[in-house]
């Protein structure tokens, strides 16, 4: 990887982490440590969704754009952290079945998104 294109991905990275930011603001507000984490859920939704379109799209991403795309810009949308410790945090409160819908439900969704991605990342028309 040359100085560019990890400068480019770098970028990305701090892109994807502000938009984060962003669309969790958007939909959870200034949400209260007690409040389910549905904006993080959809970021880590979307995010799966995106990065499956762009793994399904190949060839027609060039280098170094499916790196910053997807370990840049995606990797630091998506969060896999804050999942865990809102989890943990869930359980600890003693809001098991939130923890595990967030745990499981997360993840399940981002499953589901992700093929999803890759199968209309997948279809060539024409």
């Amino acid at each position: 990887m040359t100085t560019p294109e990890l400068a480019l991905l770098i970028v990305a990275g701090g892109i994807g982490a502000g938009l984060r930011f962003l669309v969790d603001r958007a939909v959870s507000g200034a949400r209260s440590a007690q409040a389910f984490p549905v904006g993080i859920l959809l970021v880590n939704v979307s995010g799966s969704f995106a990065l499956g379109l762009i793994a399904g799209l190949g060839d027609l991403v060039p280098e170094p754009w499916l790196s910053a795309l997807g370990i840049g810009l995606l990797g630091g949308f998506t969060t896999f952290s804050t999942v865990s410790v809102d989890s943990a945090r869930f359980a600890r409160e003693g809001r098991r079945d939130w923890a595990w819908l967030n745990l499981l439900g997360t993840f399940g969704a981002c499953i589901v998104a992700a093929s999803t991605g890759l199968v209309l990342g997948g279809i060539r028309l024409g």
